[in-house]
């Protein structure tokens, strides 16, 4: 694999921007509310952020345009899923997505050959589907992006489904002070949405000796089946702080009941 050639992926790298602080926290916030260019332009300011993680893989025999592109895609995760209530830089959280989206490609290259067409295919769907929802704001059905890039509904289903790779619950994703955040902490949970199991255990006595801040929280995340990302933003503190209070009002409500 080849890192120091100047053009990665039609990308000249030598001329790739580097943006300060504030004009990250401009194009953030931008982005949050929906400018999709505000998007492009953070895309575009951190790729060298991609650049620097794939050198990390360049004994690993992969093309480096491939890991290129699987990293930028691991980078629009990162920014699609950012939280600036975390209090971090966002190197810091897209970093180890990024690398992550990387090692599940290489796992999953080395086991099953993905053939280079249906690579191209899939490619060719993701950036057509982020280039239709930047001009219309909205996302794109499978028979637009079908008719956009010229390849049959069928093919493209089987191209994304080849190049995805299933993804550990308990995949760390970021740390703060020792507290880990998975990737379960950041998806709703649909069959505690339910009630199912706290109505089996009927908890309601168990909850009463939460603080009030933690039983809020369980009952967002459990009841509610919010995220963690989502209680963090109403109860206005970090996720990991929401993890931490979660975790703490579990256990004492495991111990209330085994007593």
């Amino acid at each position: 694999m080849t890192l120091n050639k100047v053009e990665i992926c039609g990308v000249n790298t030598s001329k790739l921007p580097v943006l300060k602080p504030e004009e990250k926290e401009e194009l953030f916030r931008r982005i949050k509310e929906g400018d999709m260019e505000a998007r492009e332009m953070y895309i575009k300011g951190n790729l060298r952020l991609v650049l620097s993680v794939i050198k990390r893989f360049q004994n690993s025999g992969e093309n480096a345009d491939d890991l290129f592109q699987i990293g930028c895609i691991g980078l629009m995760k990162a920014i699609d899923n950012f939280d600036v209530s975390l209090n971090v830089k966002f190197s810091t959280y897209a970093v180890p997505m990024i690398i992550g989206e990387i090692r599940r490609y290489l796992r999953d290259n080395n086991s099953i050959r993905v053939s280079r067409s249906l690579r191209d295919i899939a490619y060719k769907a993701i950036y057509a589907k982020e280039n239709y929802t930047k001009q219309y704001l909205k996302e794109p059905t499978l028979a637009e992006i079908s008719r956009e890039i010229g390849i049959e509904k069928e093919l493209i289903v089987y191209a994304m489904d080849a190049i995805q790779n299933p993804v550990s619950l308990f995949e760390p994703v970021y740390s703060e002070g020792g507290d880990t955040l998975y990737v379960m902490d950041q998806i709703s949970d649909k069959k505690n949405r339910e009630d199912h199991w706290i109505e089996d255990l009927s908890l309601k006595e168990a909850m009463q000796r939460l603080s009030d801040r933690e039983r809020h929280i369980i009952e967002m995340r459990f009841y509610e089946g919010k995220t963690q990302m989502e209680v963090a933003r109403e109860v206005g503190i970090s996720q990991a702080q929401v993890s931490r209070l979660e975790k703490n009002a579990l256990k004492s409500m495991r111990n209330f009941l085994r007593s």
